[in-house]
């Protein structure tokens, strides 16, 4: 697949749609060095999501039954936000594990909406049902080639705005985001795959040779929980850098963030910053680096009371 030029249909077609998210340079996160940061927790509904969204609804042919889609929050989100704007009914079905945050975002949007019991699995199951049940148009969380070129538009839009960075520092989950970095980077760039010890379906993978399914928990857990990481990711992922960090960490990059910049984000928000802040990365000297800051939906919403 040309990923390039996928990925640059795909951010003309989002155009107007998607926010175009700023960047910023930092030299306050307690590192003798610069950090480059583009702050895709200002994306729609508060995650990167909203562009791969955006982007499968905008090239196919949705069906009369609308969309449905299956997430740990972010994604289901992004895919009621997506289809409300382009007037289409959306059926989202999240985990438990979601939290109130992300559930209450959801029902905001307008979606309809089914909290199942379990983790992400669980809810792609029956997301999966529903589709063939009512002809409805599943919109894969990160697994398919319209929402890899959609998160992929992330980071073309970055290197637009200036990125100077030598390695680039993204979370990974389900895939689709750092998918979208290998598909548009390719190779142009060092990307570094940064996981929750406890949810780390790209590392347990590219140790095993192939796809596996692995326990999730964590702080992360409902952002970043895939069970199992997608075929696309895989893929593009041969001979990557992958590191893990501990819930321990990740809480610690969140503060850093807050204490320094007041920027407040979620768990999986902060993980890629987490492997330089805890050490989990050690750039080599000159090594410019970059982090994406990728979900801000923050459990509890901090201004709910």
């Amino acid at each position: 697949m040309d990923w390039k030029a996928e990925i640059l249909a795909a951010a003309d077609r989002i155009n107007g749609h998607a926010q175009i998210t700023p960047v910023m340079q930092s030299q306050s996160l307690g590192l003798d060095y610069p950090i480059e940061m583009k702050l895709e927790h200002m994306q729609h509904t508060g995650s990167f999501k909203a562009r791969g969204a955006f982007n499968t609804l905008l090239s196919l042919d949705v069906p009369a039954a609308g969309v449905v889609a299956a997430s740990g929050g972010n994604h289901g989100a992004a895919a009621a936000y997506a289809a409300r704007a382009l007037g289409h009914p959306a059926k989202i079905f999240v985990p438990e594990l979601a939290g109130p945050s992300k559930i209450g975002l959801i029902e905001r949007i307008g979606a309809d909406l089914s909290v199942v019991s379990g983790e992400y699995a669980n809810a792609l199951t029956m997301a999966r049902a529903h589709e063939e049940a009512s002809g409805a148009m599943q919109i894969h969380a990160y697994d398919a080639p319209a929402t890899v070129a959609g998160q992929g538009t992330c980071f073309a839009e970055w290197e637009a705005q200036g990125l100077q960075a030598d390695t680039v520092l993204v979370a990974v989950g389900g895939g689709g985001l750092i998918a979208g970095a290998l598909a548009w980077f390719q190779g142009a760039r060092k990307i570094v795959a940064v996981e929750p010890e406890t949810s780390c379906a790209l590392n347990s993978a590219l140790q095993a040779g192939e796809p596996i399914d692995v326990s999730v928990s964590g702080i992360a857990a409902n952002a970043l929980g895939a069970r199992r990481i997608g075929q696309i990711c895989f893929e593009l992922a041969q001979g990557m850098t992958s590191v893990l960090v501990s819930d321990e960490a990740i809480a610690d990059a969140q503060d850093k963030l807050w204490q320094a910049h007041r920027i407040l984000v979620e768990p999986a928000g902060a993980t890629a910053l987490a492997a330089l802040t805890s050490g989990a990365y050690q750039p080599e000297p000159g090594e410019r680096v970059a982090v994406l800051i990728c979900g801000g939906n923050i459990a509890p919403d901090p201004l709910s009371a």
